[in-house]
């Protein structure tokens, strides 16, 4: 479901909206037309406050994000507006401390502004908490059953407002707001792009190690709204999604042939790319979603295909001897990342995207899999194969490469929207074999797990949400 903002002033009948990826002007929280408090100004070249995010962070900026109050307590679908004011200012705080570049002073610890101080903070007692910065927001129910949430942040020393936003939202992605509203401030702060209002597609396991029941399961970026997309009659591997986010492509065990499908999410249909009797497995939409890359194995050789993602005869772009997979676009589509043993190892490849001008990269000693190019171009995740498998990153020409974590099973590296976070899985030892997924900045030093109802791998992380 689509996300507006909206221009809203008391008075005005007409509603100006357009698209949640859309920053617009958000109304000032006004009572009556008689009671509207006077709103800051938001002139951002006064505003020094800003976060670096190049390197480790020694003391995350200290921000405070009380409640956000109603205009008037109304229920409902999602619960009460004022409840609601309090989760939303919990998603908020989550968001920017998962980040580990902000240490939120949280609504449990504030007190709660009334509704005029929203455009109007009571700067005196939010300096005396000690934070830097100021996030308030509003929750008004709207007659259309629609609820509209303010977001509004601070510079606490300077006394100024930097931005604001607002959202109209259905009920039923009321979440949706807390981490747009999350999204604004970390963007404002960091300069960086967006993440927060993303998704993940993983394979969901279950089961002992042997017998593992692998199921194709999404959820939004912090591990909320988790749901099950197929029903674990047949083992699925490597979802990715569609740069439009309305499907996935993945690897099926479906009649106990390994085959790559793609599933609809609006319908929850899926279809077969491919037919052919070939082992086929790793697949990947083309930055554009016209093409799907995929290895097959044939005779013995496997390498590395393209084929139309409404099905087709498929184009074959390596044909070195060995096992050649794991292919990956660059952002333009110009170029494909792979791995390849035709050294006698795994390593990192780069070729055109017609499957010309093949070149290793990947030097550092030892063996690498599963590369995948950063949205912004710049980096390429891979798994370091050794005595333990670890996520790190180099530059597209193999320079730079830098280890992120030292798990003793960490593998399956997949971008934030934005290339500033990396998302893995990590396998335990023992009879079990259960898998976890993790988050990394490329500083290394932030990882978090992310809550999954089962045990989780193979993650995918989507674009941001439209």
């Amino acid at each position: 479901m689509r996300m507006t903002f909206t221009l809203r002033i008391a008075g005005l009948a007409a509603l100006l909206l357009g698209t949640a990826a859309v920053a617009q002007t958000v109304p000032d929280p006004v009572l009556t037309q008689q009671d509207q408090p006077q709103a800051t100004g938001a002139t951002q070249t006064q505003a020094p406050l800003e976060v670096s995010v190049t390197g480790g962070v020694n003391e995350p900026m200290t921000i405070a994000i009380p409640a956000m109050p109603t205009s008037a307590v109304v229920q409902t679908p999602a619960g009460s507006t004022d409840a609601l004011g309090r989760q939303l200012a919990d998603i908020v705080s989550n968001d920017l401390r998962n980040s580990g570049l902000f240490k939120p002073r949280t609504a449990a610890e504030l007190r709660m502004p009334g509704f005029a101080e929203v455009t109007a903070p009571s700067y005196d007692y939010w300096g005396g908490t000690g934070a830097q910065a100021l996030v308030q927001g509003f929750v008004r129910a709207n007659g259309d059953g629609t609820l509209t949430v303010g977001c509004y942040l601070y510079d606490v020393f300077s006394k100024i407002e930097l931005t604001r936003q607002g959202f109209v939202v259905s009920p039923s992605d009321w979440r949706r707001a807390g981490h747009k509203c999350a999204d604004m401030v970390y963007t404002r702060l960091t300069g960086e792009g967006a993440y927060f209002d993303s998704r993940v597609v993983y394979v969901s396991e279950t089961g002992p190690k042997g017998r593992r029941i692998k199921r194709l399961a999404i959820m939004d970026q912090d591990g909320a709204n988790s749901r099950f997309l197929t029903n674990g009659q047949s083992i699925v591997l490597t979802p990715r999604f569609a740069p439009n986010q309305q499907s996935i492509v993945y690897m099926s065990y479906l009649n106990n042939r390994p085959a790559i499908y793609v599933y609809d999410i609006g319908t929850g249909k899926q279809r077969l790319v491919v037919q052919n009797a070939s082992l086929n497995f790793a697949p990947r939409f083309s930055p554009d979603g016209r093409n799907i890359l995929f290895s097959m194995a044939q005779g013995g050789n496997t390498d590395i295909y393209r084929v139309s993602s409404q099905g087709g005869t498929p184009q074959r772009l390596t044909s070195s001897p060995g096992i050649d997979t794991g292919g990956s676009y660059s952002p333009d589509g110009s170029r494909i990342v792979f791995e390849s043993d035709r050294s006698g190892g795994q390593q990192i490849y780069t070729m055109n995207a017609d499957g010309s001008n093949q070149q290793r990269i990947s030097f550092g000693g030892g063996r690498y899999g599963t590369p995948v190019w950063s949205p912004r171009g710049d980096l390429i995740a891979f798994t370091k194969l050794g005595g333990s498998f670890r996520i790190g990153i180099m530059s597209p020409t193999g320079g730079g490469e830098k280890l992120l974590t030292d798990g003793a099973q960490d593998e399956g590296p997949s971008w934030s929207p934005n290339g500033r976070v990396v998302t893995f899985y990590r396998s335990g030892g023992g009879s079990a074999g259960k898998a976890q997924l993790w988050l990394v900045d490329l500083t290394g030093v932030n990882e978090r797990r992310i809550p999954t109802p089962l045990d989780g791998s193979d993650p995918a992380w989507g674009p941001l949400r439209p």
